[in-house]
């Protein structure tokens, strides 16, 4: 039998955190699922921390890691239910109304159209009518937070969005100068100068390599120390803007995605006829 208010969402990390925390102040129930070991860099504002330490709380939300026999209990006490590696039959058993693929990987990895009545995507990898009913643009700009009903996200471009105060040729992003495990000398939220070691690389073979900051501003992620690094992945984010609270606090880009999944999902309740609720123009996109 369908949970008529369930929302599952497929990820937990910032941009996910971000619908789940909106759809969750809007009354909407939210079970969430993760891989044993998340590669959240923003782990401050995610519901993946939750895997690492138990439970976490972001801006007053709390979510649990937790088994399938413990989803009602947590429900009923107003928690967002994190569950790791869940199983396709386990999603089935849950029979959520909605399903939310959040995962970021920029492809499809295993959604399909009839997952849920209604199943909504983030970002690209996905088109509308094929593998969901409709797409949340991820893509920073005049379209972010749209609700595509049909078509495709913009494609990944591979560059992270600019923020203020980096010129061109600059980026925020901190990747892993060797495959190894990181060994963190700074802390999230703190203020890192041009030219400080925010943290070493550590290879098997016990060299180390540091990751230095390429301008000052303030640490606003570092993934987790337990996970294994390969060369050139994504370890951490560096904020030009120097707001220690900005570590802390949603981003405006997950309050908007999760601004068009609850787009999303009001306008299929209210037009439950199609799957495709809104008739929309979307040729000006």
């Amino acid at each position: 039998m369908q949970n008529e208010q369930l929302v599952l969402i497929k990820g937990a990390g910032d941009l996910a955190t971000g619908i789940g925390w909106r759809l969750h102040r809007c009354g909407f129930p939210v079970v969430m699922t993760e891989i044993a070991q998340p590669l959240t860099v923003r782990r401050t504002v995610a519901f993946a921390q939750a895997v690492y330490d138990g439970e976490t709380t972001v801006e007053g939300i709390t979510a649990r890691r937790c088994l399938p026999a413990d989803l009602p209990s947590l429900l009923a006490d107003g928690e967002i239910p994190v569950l790791i590696n869940a199983e396709p039959s386990t999603i089935a058993e849950l029979a959520p109304s909605v399903l939310v693929d959040a995962i970021m990987a920029k492809r499809n990895t295993g959604t399909h159209i009839d997952d849920a009545p209604l199943v909504v995507a983030i970002g690209p990898g996905f088109t509308v009518g094929k593998d969901c009913h409709a797409i949340i643009e991820t893509h920073r700009g005049h379209t972010l937070g749209r609700v595509l009903w049909q078509g495709s996200a913009t494609p990944d471009t591979g560059t992270p969005g600019p923020l203020p105060g980096l010129g061109v040729d600059a980026t925020r992003v901190l990747r892993a100068p060797a495959a190894g495990r990181l060994r963190p000398s700074m802390q999230i939220g703190e203020t890192i100068t041009v030219g400080s070691i925010i943290a070493v690389v550590e290879s098997e073979t016990g060299e180390r390599f540091p990751v230095t900051a390429p301008f000052t501003g303030v640490l606003r992620g570092l993934i987790h120390e337990q996970v294994e690094l390969v060369a050139g992945m994504k370890i951490g984010d560096l904020d030009p803007r120097a707001q220690p609270d900005h570590a802390w606090t949603i981003s405006d880009k997950s309050l908007a995605i999760g601004g068009g999944v609850l787009e999303a999902i009001l306008s299929w309740h209210v037009h439950q006829t199609s799957p495709h609720p809104l008739d929309m123009d979307e040729s000006y996109l």
